[in-house]
């Protein structure tokens, strides 16, 4: 792959904002904006009207939507997490959707969907097929596998038809392997079983600062930069990356070290669509090599649980 601007490799992150607040992950876009390593940070545009699941700070909180904003005019990425911090009908979708593109401009954005929300499109059994759906109910004891209903035609969580109208990107499944493009070479790929979605994305597993700094050790970073490839992150700066305003010296260096690469360090909607517009990019995936990534997602997810 030749990067942009003749970049070596790629790289961003995907910030899942579980947890999120000014002060606990402000300093680590902080550090990001000073290296100009330029990422996308999910949001809930709504506040919860009901007990949240994981708690965080939403677009109605007036403090937090300013320093939104700062962050998107240094360059970074604003990207829908779902309506809010637990399940939300369709008109209260339709009203986050609506409300998203009041604040950020937006005509269509990258989405990533939230466990806390059975309105999540295609999620838990129904982002795999055949014997691998099988296998999947098998291995989690059936548990919440009637529960994701965003993608089901009359039932009152569906919002398919929005999610095609205002949706660009959806994140899917996450390997170990820091190369994300080694693994799926293909995306952002559209799958014609799940019509709902535009296109899909992998990631890489960064989920918390340990797993983080276990994907970004200097060994991968070598093995990225000798295959110019493409990272792209799944994390949760909110898991453990800063503690009492002070970042965790191992990610910094790691960050450091990265951003002194030749990286081309942009947002993943920018990177995705670099990608699409490469000659012989085709949109429909083979079903073959769906079925390939499918079990290997499904094989680590038996090995180590991540999402």
């Amino acid at each position: 792959m030749n990067w942009a601007n003749q970049k070596k490799f790629a790289f961003t992150i995907v910030d899942d904002t579980d947890k999120a607040t000014i002060e606990n992950v402000k300093p680590i876009y902080d550090l990001l904006a000073e290296l100009g390593i330029k990422t996308t940070k999910t949001v809930w545009p709504l506040a919860p009207s009901q007990k949240s699941n994981f708690g965080g700070m939403t677009c109605q909180d007036e403090e937090y939507l300013k320093w939104l904003y700062s962050l998107r005019d240094e360059g970074f990425e604003i990207a829908f997490h779902g309506a809010t911090d637990h399940t939300s009908g369709r008109e209260d979708t339709e009203r986050a959707i609506e409300f998203f593109h009041r604040l950020f401009g937006d005509e269509d954005f990258l989405y990533c969907a939230h466990s806390g929300q059975k309105e999540s499109m295609y999620w838990g059994k129904y982002r795999l097929g055949g014997t691998r759906r099988a296998t999947y109910q098998f291995v989690t004891l059936h548990i919440r596998n009637n529960h994701y209903k965003g993608h089901v035609e009359g039932d009152p969580l569906f919002w398919g038809d929005l999610c095609r109208k205002h949706i660009r990107y959806v994140r899917n499944f996450v390997f170990r392997e820091i190369n994300t493009f080694k693994i799926c070479p293909e995306m952002p790929y559209h799958d014609p079983s799940r019509p709902y979605v535009n296109s899909w994305f992998a990631s890489s597993d960064g989920a918390d600062v340990c797993s983080f700094r276990k994907l970004m050790s200097e060994k991968n970073q070598d093995s990225l930069e000798k295959e110019g490839g493409l990272c792209i992150v799944y994390t949760h700066f909110a898991k453990g990356f800063c503690a009492n305003g002070k970042l965790d010296p191992e990610f910094v260096r790691l960050m450091r070290s990265l951003s002194r690469r030749d990286g081309w360090f942009a947002p993943a909607t920018t990177i995705l669509d670099y990608l699409r517009g490469q000659p012989g990019w085709v949109r429909n995936i083979n079903p073959s090599r769906i079925r390939e990534l499918e079990w290997k997602w499904l094989l680590m997810k038996c090995l180590h649980g991540r999402s």
